[in-house]
């Protein structure tokens, strides 16, 4: 649920903030945390490979368990958590044999739930099962693309996967993007919606809120100089000029498909994106 902050500063107005009271106020759990240092885009070599980052508050890395490996054991959720580091929540979880580790909540999930990964676990959310066992049209998120190698897709606030179909061995999935993929049987993945969903919709307000996540201005091409630009130049509002709209390197910046046609994971998928249409 969103919260509108009262207006009592030009920034406040209009602001929406994501109600964080559905918390557990505690700090997190310290063996599960540790500092890193942020890339701000930059490569190894130092070079800057996405622009517009940089700067934002100070953050501590919770270890989340994409893989969820601990079978047939037990677990209860001791407390739904903020991260900085991903858009869902987290939950902490402590198992039988009072280990704990840090999963994606989902979006029912609450304090004192009780889930388990299993390949016989009860079609229940926040458990983990192998995908060929689930029926149609059940969501799921945290999806593995390849067995044991844990979740890798499905992970952000809000999101979900729906089962469409099993045969031979796959089952198909239709994923955010109405793109319909056919994953192994044999992934896991969690019964579920991501938490969080109404992430997307809350409002920053002010140009401050962006900065303390990290995210650094954008300055349109036709703002700027020719010199800098391809779209720039011109007295007053100018068009671009151009066939089409170019980075400012001159290559396409829209439009452009950029997938290789030869990757080996083309296979899995049944239906592209792009209005839906048969992969041929």
């Amino acid at each position: 649920m969103l919260k509108r902050l009262k207006p009592i500063t030009p920034g406040q107005r209009g602001r929406t903030v994501v109600d964080y009271s559905v918390l557990t106020s505690k700090k997190p759990e310290k063996s599960l945390t540790s500092g890193f240092k942020r890339r701000r885009g930059r490569a190894t070599s130092g070079r800057i490979t996405t622009r517009h980052k940089g700067g934002g508050n100070k953050r501590l890395y919770r270890e989340i368990d994409f893989k969820q490996n601990k079978f047939d054991i037990p677990a209860r959720v001791a407390s739904i958590e903020y991260d900085p580091n991903r858009s869902a929540f987290i939950a902490l979880l402590c198992y039988a044999d009072g280990e704990k580790r840090y999963i994606i909540a989902t979006k029912s999930m609450k304090v004192g739930d009780n889930v388990i990964t299993s390949e016989n676990a009860p079609l229940k959310e926040g458990n983990r099962i192998p995908v060929g066992k689930i029926p149609t049209g059940y969501f799921v998120s945290n999806v593995e693309l390849q067995p044991g190698k844990g979740g890798q897709i499905i992970r952000s606030a809000g999101s979900s996967a729906q089962v469409m179909a099993s045969e031979g061995g796959y089952t198909h999935i239709l994923l955010p993007s109405k793109e319909i993929r056919k994953i192994e049987d044999k992934c896991f993945v969690t019964i579920g919606v991501v938490s969080n969903h109404e992430y997307n919709l809350a409002n920053n307000g002010k140009a401050g809120a962006s900065r303390w996540r990290g995210i650094r201005p954008t300055v349109r091409g036709s703002a700027m100089n020719p010199v800098d630009h391809p779209h720039g130049g011109g007295e007053g509002r100018q068009e671009i000029g151009l066939k089409y709209p170019k980075t400012p390197w001159g290559k396409h910046a829209l439009g452009k498909k950029t997938r290789n046609k030869k990757k080996a994971s083309n296979k899995f998928i049944v239906k592209t994106r792009a209005n839906n249409k048969k992969r041929k």
